[in-house]
């Protein structure tokens, strides 16, 4: 979710992308339990072949962007069309466990030097998708001369900063009934709420989400994670789909957001990341919200462990 320095961007822009590297051989799958909630460590296509079709309510996830991000076990710079053609066989495996009336949050954005690479990926999934909803990801935005929320600086003449990225609502037939007021906002002319006849003082919030970063001064309290984004975004995502107790899905978990945000919303969360390290991340992370919200409620959490 960060965008290319200075001297990266100038090297993509005049060198070509070059060959994907060989692969190390994917671990074999591991699975663990953490409370109701499910980890996988493995290759996620590979895992996601073994889940039973129709099985998931919601799929919430951020895969690589292929702009050169550093993960630990996997690398973002491949040919274009390795990782269109790679996208698109994540999809057709998100496709087969997702129930009909299922959805699909894609969160994805591409680079200054590669910023059509998101909308070569979308007309790729047309065989598999219909594009329900596109929504904008704003994460610092100006009004006026005031400014909020955090993004990560382009150092070049040519460029903007990036400040949003695209959350692709994909679905089945593209006619998925949605919760529009549970991620609604309040009318800011109240009187709106008579004259128009609304139940509740709450309106559709749009396309448009404000959903800045918290604030961090190191790395380490991103979990040296390079793609992570608010658990927000996750929950937003899950209240818009409207179902009660939903079985969500993250192919590419990393450090475990989208599966916190499963356990504060009342979700079954499944999670999947090639990543040993991030899978023990994100299963420190759940247990110590789990512990938290134990010691809230005033029961005992000696059982997480």
């Amino acid at each position: 979710m960060t965008q290319l320095d200075a001297p990266a961007l100038e090297s993509t822009l005049t060198h070509p992308v070059r060959p994907a590297r060989v692969a190390a051989p994917a671990p074999v799958m591991r699975r663990q339990s953490v409370g109701r909630h499910l980890l996988y460590r493995g290759d996620c296509v590979k895992v996601m072949n073994r889940l039973d079709a129709e099985s998931v309510d919601v799929v919430v996830t951020s895969p690589p962007y292929n702009i050169g991000l550093s993960y630990r076990s996997y690398d973002d710079r491949r040919a274009e069309e390795d990782y269109l053609d790679w996208m698109v066989s994540v999809a057709t495996a998100i496709r087969r466990v997702m129930r009909p009336d299922g959805s699909f949050f894609l969160n994805i954005t591409g680079s200054s030097a590669m910023p059509w690479l998101p909308f070569e990926l979308i007309v790729r999934l047309r065989s598999l998708f219909r594009l329900q909803n596109h929504i904008t990801w704003v994460k610092s935005i100006s009004i006026g001369d005031n400014s909020v929320g955090h993004f990560k600086p382009i150092r070049s003449e040519r460029f903007l900063h990036r400040n949003h990225e695209h959350i692709f609502h994909l679905t089945l037939d593209g006619a998925v009934p949605l919760k529009r007021l549970a991620v609604g906002v309040p009318f800011k002319d109240k009187s709106n709420i008579k004259r128009r006849q609304h139940a509740q003082d709450l309106r559709c919030r749009g396309d448009s989400w404000f959903i800045p970063y918290e604030t961090v001064h190191k790395r380490a309290q991103k979990f040296n994670h390079p793609g992570t984004f608010p658990i927000m975004l996750p929950r937003m995502c899950m209240r818009l789909h409207g179902l009660p107790s939903p079985v969500v899905l993250d192919p590419f978990m990393g450090t475990g957001t989208t599966l916190l945000a499963a356990e504060a919303e009342g979700a079954r969360g499944i999670g999947i990341d090639l990543d040993a390290s991030y899978v023990g991340i994100a299963r420190t992370r759940l247990l110590g919200a789990m512990r938290d919200a134990a010691d809230a409620a005033g029961t005992s959490s000696r059982r997480l462990r």
